[in-house]
Order: structure tokens, then C-alpha cells, then sequence
């Protein structure tokens, strides 16, 4: 089972560094998911993840406290207006899917700004 750990953690970092480079995919939960798989694999890998410069801070905020910090909350909630914006622009879809990928994206929006600012 480790070495399945281990493999799913290899993997969750990739889709997660992935996700720095392409707007619809997250980062941060494949971080948090990887971070979870190195903890039941290998501890060294999990301190590496907690420690690193830029992905560390926000993975040790939502493990603490359930916490994201308001930079984050402002970049996320952009990137999804922009987002559905682009959707609007290029797929020209009918009311009842806007209205679905609308309520879809409020949802998670409503979700990230009720999460706590980091102590």
C-alpha cells in the first residue's frame, strides 16, 4: 500500500505543478492531496512539500486552520470570473449551461471566501 501512496503522491504533484501553468486546473487541492499521500508513504517527501518555498505557506495554512490567505482568495475568485467570462465569450452557450457553470463557480467561489485568513 506504501508504494501505492507513493506513486499517487508523484503523480498529485505533477497534476498540481501542472496546474500553476494552465487557468481551469488548481493547484493547491492536488498539493494538499499529495501532501496526504506522502504522509502515509514517505515523511521526507511530505517535509519536503510543507517546506517548500512557494508551496509550502498555503499547505501548512489549510492544515493548521482551514485557512487561505486573502492574495489567494483575490487570485482564485479573478481567475474564475475571467474564466467564466472566456466561457461566455468563446463557447456561446445556451442560458441553461451558462447558468449551470455560473452556479457551479459561485458555489466554489462562496466556499473559498468563507474559509478563514491565515493567524
Amino acid at each position: 500500500m506504501r508504494s501505492i501512496y507513493l506513486l499517487a503522491g508523484f503523480a498529485l504533484t505533477a497534476v498540481g505543478i501542472t496546474g500553476i501553468f494552465l487557468p481551469l486546473l488548481p493547484t493547491t487541492p492536488f498539493l494538499l492531496a499529495a501532501a496526504w499521500c506522502f504522509s502515509r508513504s514517505s515523511p521526507r517527501l511530505e517535509q519536503w512539500l510543507l517546506d517548500h518555498r512557494t508551496f509550502g505557506p498555503p499547505l501548512r495554512d489549510w492544515r493548521r486552520d482551514g485557512a487561505i490567505s486573502a492574495r489567494a482568495k483575490t487570485i482564485a475568485i479573478v481567475l474564475m470570473a475571467a474564466s467564466f467570462a472566456f466561457f461566455l465569450y468563446r463557447a456561446d452557450p445556451s442560458p441553461l449551461l451558462a447558468g449551470v457553470v455560473a452556479l457551479i463557480l459561485g458555489l466554489c467561489s462562496l466556499f473559498i471566501l468563507t474559509r478563514p485568513l491565515p493567524k
